[in-house]
């Protein structure tokens, strides 16, 4: 029986790969010099259930810099157990109302706090990035 293939996105070249690492950096360093607590979640294997802002490079091509904010894990839990169980989506629960609403508040903060830096940013698609932030390198 062969093994299953799986069709792996192509990486960048190092190159652009240590760009992003650099920028991430940069990232990393004005979002902490805005107060707020940050991380890379790329260098521990990922998010790691800290509630603050995971700066991470995703090393694809068609890759680059994220910043994502995580809520505390109570609230998230919260949010995250009620949703698997399955809600009405047209009228979710206080707790999933609140926790997406402070996700979007945050993406709005976050791109806000990086494009006032001299980063250009921008909302990556939410159905493959949720609320995440794309960090595209420092305006010129």
């Amino acid at each position: 029986m062969s093994e299953p293939a799986f069709d792996m996105h192509p990486t960048a070249t190092p190159e652009v790969i240590a760009e992003r690492q650099s920028l991430a950096e940069q990232v990393c360093r004005e979002l902490r010099r805005a107060g707020l607590p940050v991380y890379r979640g790329d260098f521990s294997g990922g998010p790691d259930g800290r509630p603050g802002v995971d700066v991470h490079v995703e090393p694809f091509i068609e890759g680059g810099v994220y910043a994502d904010w995580f809520a505390d894990p109570e609230l998230r839990d919260a949010a995250l157990d009620l949703f698997a169980q399955g809600i009405d989506y047209s009228n979710p629960p206080p707790v999933v109302g609140h926790h997406n609403t402070v996700l979007r508040l945050m993406q709005v903060a976050l791109l806000g706090i990086l494009t006032s830096a001299g980063f250009e940013v921008e909302e990556p698609d939410p159905h493959g990035h949720g609320s995440m932030v794309r960090v595209l390198g420092l305006r010129g």
